[in-house]
C-alpha cells in the first residue's frame, strides 16, 4: 500500500557532506511525520531526525547543527542534508513515515524504507 524509497547513500570522506532523499508513494491520504533513523554496525537503531507535517523538526543531539531535515520539492518526500560527517555517522539510514492515513481506510500506520548505506571513510 505504501512504499518508502531512499536515495543518496554512498561513500564519503570524513568531513564531507551527503544528501539523502526519501519518497513515499502509495494510497496515502496524509502523513503526520517523516524522518530518518540509522543503525551503525553493532549498535541499535537510533533516531536521526524527524519532521512533522506542521513543520516541527527534532534531531538527535549528536546530529543537531550538522544535519538538516527538510521537506522535498515533491509531496511526501523528505531530505536529510548531512555535513561534517565522521566515521561515527557510518551506518544504514532508514526513512520512516509515521501515522500515515490511507484513502478509504481507517487507522494510522507506520512505514519504513529498506535503508540506504552511508559509509564515511578515507
Amino acid at each position: 500500500q505504501v512504499q518508502l524509497v531512499e536515495f543518496g547513500g554512498g561513500l564519503v570522506q570524513p568531513g564531507g557532506s551527503l544528501r539523502l532523499s526519501c519518497a513515499a508513494s502509495g494510497n496515502i491520504f496524509s502523513i503526520h511525520a517523516m524522518g530518518w533513523y540509522r543503525q551503525a554496525p553493532g549498535k541499535e537503531r537510533e533516531l536521526v531526525a524527524s519532521l512533522t507535517s506542521g513543520g516541527t523538526s527534532i534531531y538527535a543531539d549528536s546530529m543537531e547543527g550538522r544535519f538538516t531535515i527538510s521537506r522535498g520539492k515533491v509531496e511526501n518526500t523528505v531530505d536529510l542534508q548531512m555535513h561534517s560527517l565522521t566515521s561515527e555517522d557510518t551506518g544504514v539510514y532508514y526513512c520512516t513515515a509515521d501515522r500515515v492515513t490511507l484513502w478509504g481506510m481507517g487507522g494510522e500506520f507506520d512505514y519504513w524504507g529498506q535503508g540506504t548505506q552511508v559509509t564515511v571513510s578515507s
